[in-house]
Order: structure tokens, then C-alpha cells, then sequence
């Protein structure tokens, strides 16, 4: 059989292949924080017909002879390029202007070893305990510094009342308003009093006056060295790999991991370019038309092959 039949299916698939990255980034073009994809291809082995010969006084050298023998996908990288910037002027809508990451906890982010996941979509709400979360109900972590080793310290975010500063009839006290600063802290009023969400040793949250205190909560993130080897898992969530990251990734202050500032009332929008994206579609299609008619040629000649002999 003539290889490049062979050569041609590889193509195909490739194309294929090609095509349906596309497809999804086509189809997430107005998603919040979605990082877009691309393929890459590569040959696959080279048939040798005859090898290269080095040059002597007698005779120049030779270059090798070689038929390839296909293509096929060498990676299909995330591209996490910023996305564009969506004004919507809703407090609990984020945006990172920097390379840090959300943290997102499928669980209380205070328990050990609890799975956790970045994100760059900042759409968050809180629910009706007052916890900060996002679409799928997945808590926003924040962190606080620990007062014994320096070190940073998930805990939830509840933005509902004053715990421990309670009214007259010592009951606490229901925060009027909040808003989150550039550095991910959160902003919070009671009674006409302004402050800082804290949270103590005892987990009871309460509006803190002192800037410079350990209890104050601001938003986690997280900076990894490649976030081209983070992990799609859906929901504009990704998780961290052996590639992403060397050692554990540990979140804490945006200020503290020098990843950016946070920008309140906007949201980081899908990377996608529509209009590269239909030109790559293009070049995907005619890849695959130009391989299926190699396809179809070479039948043609295996079929005069045949007809050789009546």
C-alpha cells in the first residue's frame, strides 16, 4: 500500500483534532476568565531511503534520503494571555491585573488537606450564610497571617456580622455594607463604623480597625512558574500539576506573592480572538481537504495498479 495513505489519515486526525480546540474556543468566547487553546503539530519518523555520506577529496558529500511519514500532535497548549476587561460595577465582581490566580475550595478551606483550584474568573456572590463564593457555590478562600509563624492561613470568608463586638443586647451586630480593596481585603461596615473583615483564633469574624493586624482576611491567590501546566478540569477552574509548580502551592496575599492588584466591579474576560480563530479554522479546514484529497489520489493510482492485469 502506497504510504501516503497512511500520511493522509495522520493529517486528518490532526486537523480534526485542530478543529474541535477551535470548536471549544469558538464556543467560550464570552466565558469569564476562560484561557483559550491551540494545537501543535509535529512529524512523526522519517522512512530512511539512503543515508548521508561525509565529503572526501574525490567526492562531495551526500545528503540523507528520507520520506516522511506523517503528522501528529506534539501538545495543545493553554494560552493564559489576559482577557479582556468587562466593566459591570458589581462590589463582588474581580479582576487580577498581574499573574496571580484565585484560590477556590470545594470545601471549608480551614480543614486539612482540601482540594483546591485557581481560577481566573472573579465572579463571586455571597450565599446565604454570607460566605464568598462563586457560581458552582465553591468557597472563595481568603488568608490571614499566623500569629506564631509568620506564615499565611486559609480560612472562609463570611461577610455577615460582627461577632464579637456585639450590641446593647449582646447580640451582633449585622454589617451594613462591604467592598474589596486592590489587595484582596475586604472592606466591611457596622453601625456606621468602617474596617477590615478579621477573623480570630476562636473563628469568629469581626470588623477590625487596626490595618496592620495578622486577623485581617484578604482574598488568597496564588502564582505558579508555568500556569501553561495548569490542569483544566471545567467550571474555568484549573489544578495544579507536577508541571506548574515546583513544590506545594501555598496561597497567600496578593501583595505578599507580587501578583498584581485586584480590580473591584470588572471581570477578566475570555482571552479568545475571533478573528484569528476563523483564519485558524480556515487553514484547519483546507489542511483537511488537502489530506483527504491525497487520500483519494492515491486510491486513484492503487487503482490503475489493479486494473493492470484484466
Amino acid at each position: 500500500m502506497l504510504k501516503s495513505l497512511y500520511s493522509g489519515i495522520s493529517g486528518m486526525k490532526g486537523f480534526q483534532t485542530k478543529l474541535d480546540v477551535i470548536g471549544n474556543n469558538v464556543a467560550n468566547v464570552n466565558t469569564v476568565g476562560f484561557k483559550k487553546s491551540r494545537v501543535m503539530f509535529q512529524d512523526i519518523i522519517n522512512q530512511n531511503i539512503a543515508g548521508a555520506t561525509a565529503p572526501t577529496g574525490q567526492q562531495g558529500g551526500v545528503n540523507p534520503k528520507q520520506i516522511g511519514l506523517g503528522t501528529r500532535i506534539s501538545s495543545i497548549d493553554t494560552i493564559h494571555t489576559p482577557g479582556s476587561p468587562m466593566t459591570t460595577g458589581v462590589g463582588t465582581d474581580l479582576a487580577i491585573d498581574g499573574e496571580a490566580f484565585f484560590v477556590i475550595s470545594a470545601e471549608n478551606p480551614e480543614g486539612r488537606d482540601v482540594p483546591t483550584y485557581l481560577t481566573k474568573a472573579g465572579n463571586f456572590t455571597r450565599d446565604a450564610n454570607g460566605d464568598l463564593v462563586n457560581s458552582n457555590g465553591y468557597f472563595v478562600t481568603g488568608v490571614v497571617t499566623d500569629a506564631i509563624t509568620g506564615e499565611p492561613k486559609n480560612v472562609r470568608i463570611n461577610i455577615k456580622e460582627d461577632q464579637v463586638n456585639l450590641d446593647n443586647d449582646g447580640n451582633p451586630q449585622a454589617f451594613t455594607s462591604y467592598s474589596i480593596d486592590s489587595n484582596g481585603y475586604i472592606n466591611v461596615v457596622r453601625d456606621g463604623v468602617s474596617g477590615n473583615l478579621a477573623v480570630n483564633d476562636a473563628g469568629e469574624y469581626y470588623l477590625s480597625t487596626d490595618v496592620n493586624s495578622n486577623e485581617n482576611i484578604s482574598l488568597a491567590t496564588a502564582v505558579v512558574s508555568n500556569p501553561g501546566g495548569l490542569k483544566k478540569i471545567g467550571n474555568t477552574l484549573f489544578e495544579g500539576t507536577l508541571n506548574a509548580q515546583e513544590g506545594e502551592l501555598i496561597p497567600d496575599r496578593i501583595e505578599n506573592n507580587s501578583g498584581g492588584e485586584m480590580i473591584s466591579g470588572v471581570l477578566e474576560m475570555s482571552n479568545v480572538d475571533l478573528t484569528e480563530e476563523f483564519t485558524e479554522m480556515i487553514v484547519a479546514q483546507r489542511g483537511f481537504q488537502a489530506n483527504a484529497r491525497t487520500i483519494t489520489t492515491s486510491d486513484s493510482l492503487l487503482e490503475e495498479v489493479v486494473n493492470l492485469k484484466r
